[in-house]
């Protein structure tokens, strides 16, 4: 029987139902960027959003995440402006007492579907479209049903899955794996059901830290254990940022200060280290990569436990018995576990300007923080006309790789943080969310400690910064 639209509808080719959805935002990703954009424009202003995600809830890649992970952040740092994460506690027990909380992955999805079922939907201004793929020209369609749907032309399309992270387990391993060999992604670690003589983990960042030191909390011996790390990786110490202003802009002080008197970006990290904010594994080897998640020092500690450490360039080829890399080959055990972690996690795509002719492309804005930077894109977003006066006030930051990517990464994000910050009403803001890691609250704004720590920020800011850029080369 011939299919007639209803009102709202309209058929197209082959008689398929195309319904028109009434929003003024579409929001391609339902992860942590676009759920803190969604939060904030929401909050702000009278707007309708279609929020859709090709994945089956919101909550982005945390859906597919090993299941020991934890945020590397205190939690308060992660999420939607309107909602903290968790409850702001301080940890009194176990190795990281002192230190905020940390979300799991099952509390992060969790929060975020509270988030949408009791904040979002039930405000009347946001539909949820999961199981759904953006295809352009403002229409999405479902990968269940096939049913299409589209926006009006006022309607703005925000990208928030620019930055999306490649994980290990949507990622295949980045290299040839041979007959009889076992390669598992990290996720699948904890369905081991029978102990190899030998387990090898493959990756520098933090999911490999986190394979290594949940594989030594479950009792395998660290001669057990080979870690191919083709860069060895600088790390931030967590005991320095968490949610006090005293602390996190004590970093920023310490970073403006090293930068003044280093005379290379190698420099700028030694002297980082001897100040306590970074840390490395190794230090009889420099490392080379700068993505720099949190490490704790109990965890540091654990992780030098691991002498079979292979620095021959990335793996080629996976065999039973050896592996082949781009510097050489290395004998393994015959049954040895090959623990995949080398998925890219953050991307470097290249900066545009956040508001765009075709799109709103969310970035992150103050260096490292990505809810943060979305939040702040929502709040400017229902605040302001002119795209051109956001685009001024919200230059987007990049993530950091290198060694001088991470130093450029904070020189950009403390000039994004003095655009923003030079607006009062969006300081005010800045200053009331929880995801700001910088924020300074009225009561916090007369403590001698912060008020010592401003002083010397604004001290410090310019020499700072101006040597910051000639490291960097800009």
């Amino acid at each position: 029987m011939r299919r007639f639209a209803m009102p709202g509808e309209r058929l197209c080719l082959g008689d398929q139902v195309e319904t028109t959805v009434d929003a003024d935002y579409l929001v391609v990703g339902a992860g942590a960027m676009g759920m803190a954009f969604t939060d904030a424009v929401i909050d702000h202003a009278d707007v309708r959003v279609a929020l859709v995600d090709r994945r089956h809830d919101v909550g982005g890649h945390w859906l597919a995440a090993y299941p020991f992970v934890r945020l590397h952040q205190a939690s308060v740092f992660y999420g939607v402006g309107s909602t903290p994460l968790g409850g702001g506690r301080v940890q009194h027990t176990g190795p990281e007492a002192g230190l905020h909380e940390r979300a799991t992955a099952a509390e992060i999805c969790a929060y975020y579907g509270r988030v949408l079922n009791e904040r979002m939907v039930t405000s009347g201004k946001v539909e949820h479209f999961p199981n759904c793929e953006y295809v352009g020209d403002r229409e999405f369609v479902s990968r269940v049903s096939g049913r299409r749907f589209t926006v009006p032309k006022h309607c703005r399309v925000v990208d928030a899955h620019y930055l999306a992270p490649d994980v290990p387990a949507e990622t295949p391993a980045p290299f040839e794996v041979g007959e009889g060999a076992r390669v598992l992604p990290v996720g699948q670690l904890v369905d081991v059901d029978e102990a190899p003589s030998q387990y090898v983990i493959v990756g520098s960042g933090k999911t490999a830290t986190d394979a290594v030191v949940w594989l030594l909390a479950r009792g395998v011996d660290p001669d057990a254990i080979c870690w191919v790390r083709p860069r060895d990786p600088w790390m931030l110490n967590r005991a320095v940022v968490q949610p006090d202003p005293a602390i996190f802009l004590g970093i920023v002080v310490e970073t403006l200060h090293a930068a003044v008197s280093a005379t290379s970006v190698d420099e700028l990290f030694l002297r980082l280290e001897d100040a306590g904010i970074m840390l490395r594994i190794d230090r009889s080897v420099m490392p080379t990569m700068a993505k720099s998640p949190t490490l704790a020092e109990w965890e540091l500690e654990r992780l030098r436990t691991i002498d079979n450490v292979v620095r021959l360039g990335h793996i080629k080829r996976v065999d039973k018995g050896t592996m082949m890399l781009t510097g050489g080959s290395v004998t393994i055990a015959s049954d040895a576990v090959v623990v995949h972690c080398a998925a890219s996690g953050l991307k470097y795509p290249q900066q545009i300007p956040i508001w765009g002719e075709e799109s709103i492309t969310l970035q992150a804005i103050r260096a490292g923080f990505a809810c943060f930077g979305a939040a702040l894109a929502g709040y400017v977003e229902a605040t302001r006309e002119d795209d051109d006066e956001k685009n001024r006030l919200c230059p987007p930051t990049p993530y950091g790789n290198s060694m001088r990517e991470w130093a450029l990464m904070n020189l950009m994000g403390m000039r994004s943080a003095a655009s923003f910050n030079s607006a009062p009403d969006i300081k005010a803001w800045a200053d009331s969310v929880a995801l700001n890691p910088a924020r300074v609250t009225p009561e916090q704004a007369s403590s001698p400690a912060v008020t010592e720590v401003l002083a010397r920020l604004q001290a410090g800011a310019g020499p700072g910064l101006a040597r910051l850029a000639e490291l960097c080369g800009v």
